[in-house]
């Protein structure tokens, strides 16, 4: 049981840091019908972006996230504005095949030697010691990260019901015809969607970079995962992204376990298949 324990903290840390990626995915696919295959790479340049403010700059942790996070939705903003705006009505393998470029080119500016180079970084974690929880061990870094993802995810879904502003986001998500012609700036719309999807993608990576190692490709990694979790919870939707996200990482952690830490992305993978093979839509249906 005290393993048991220990691995459903893992999972729910895990689960939790790919809760915030897959967010801003299903956001913008959800507004824009785009499939960003460049929001890896916002989440790998969120990591590097903290780990210069801590290392070069000594900036404390927390505000190094704050300003990860803004500094990642405005690069955002300006990927949408110069990728995929001038591609709003080009065919759809248009502005995946962009997303994919911008990837890699985010992967070779980072990895480049004379930026931060190829080798890995060690993102310091604010919170050291491990905590003893009835005989259960787990990281100061991974309670970090479970109290932060619900505090987030909590503050995203009270934007998006609860505020004006959210209102238009899924107004947009419903219709975005139909939203224009009720007068919402579904440009202004575009924009802010893209800064919280690459706000929520620094701050998943400030959170969970601690736990794991700082290189160019990691975008790529998180890439295929977030993507595979939106499918696994049906495309665009809010509800399903959470629980694909969960699902996938549970699945990763205990099959880690009881099969091998080798085969644990093939455990959660088969997951997805399975899923799949039974609802091809998804957990949930697409909504708002």
């Amino acid at each position: 049981m005290i393993i048991f324990f220990q691995q459903f903290l893992n999972a729910l840390a895990l689960g939790g840091a790919y809760s915030l990626v897959a967010l801003g995915l299903t956001l913008v696919y959800g507004v824009m019908k785009i499939p960003n295959f460049a929001h890896g790479g916002l989440y790998m340049v969120g990591a590097y972006v903290t780990w210069a403010l801590l290392t070069n700059l000594g900036v404390p942790y927390f505000l190094a996230l704050g300003l990860s996070a803004v500094a990642l939705g405005l690069v955002a903003v300006l990927l949408e504005r110069l990728v995929f705006y001038p591609l709003r009505s080009a065919p759809h393998i248009h502005p995946m095949i962009a997303a994919i470029g911008v990837l890699f080119f985010l992967e070779a500016v980072i990895g480049h030697p004379q930026v931060f180079g190829a080798d890995f970084k060690i993102l310091a974690s604010p919170i050291n010691g491990i905590v003893n929880l009835g005989g259960v061990s787990i990281t100061g870094q991974r309670l970090l990260i479970i109290g932060a993802s619900v505090v987030v995810m909590l503050a995203l879904f009270y934007f998006l019901k609860r505020t004006t502003t959210g209102a238009t986001i899924e107004a947009m998500a419903q219709n975005r015809e139909g939203a224009r012609l009720v007068g919402i700036n579904v440009s202004r719309v575009a924009s802010l969607t893209f800064f919280i999807s690459g706000a929520l993608a620094a701050i998943a990576a400030t959170l969970y970079a601690p736990t794991s190692l700082v290189s160019p490709s990691m975008g790529e990694v998180m890439n295929l995962k977030v993507f595979a979790i939106i499918v696994l919870g049906g495309m665009g939707s809010v509800p399903g992204a959470i629980v694909g996200a969960f699902l996938l990482a549970f699945a990763e952690t205990f099959g880690g376990v009881f099969v091998g830490a080798n085969f644990a992305d093939v455990v959660g993978f088969a997951v997805l298949v399975i899923v799949l093979a039974i609802r091809p839509q998804g957990l949930f249906r697409r909504t708002a």
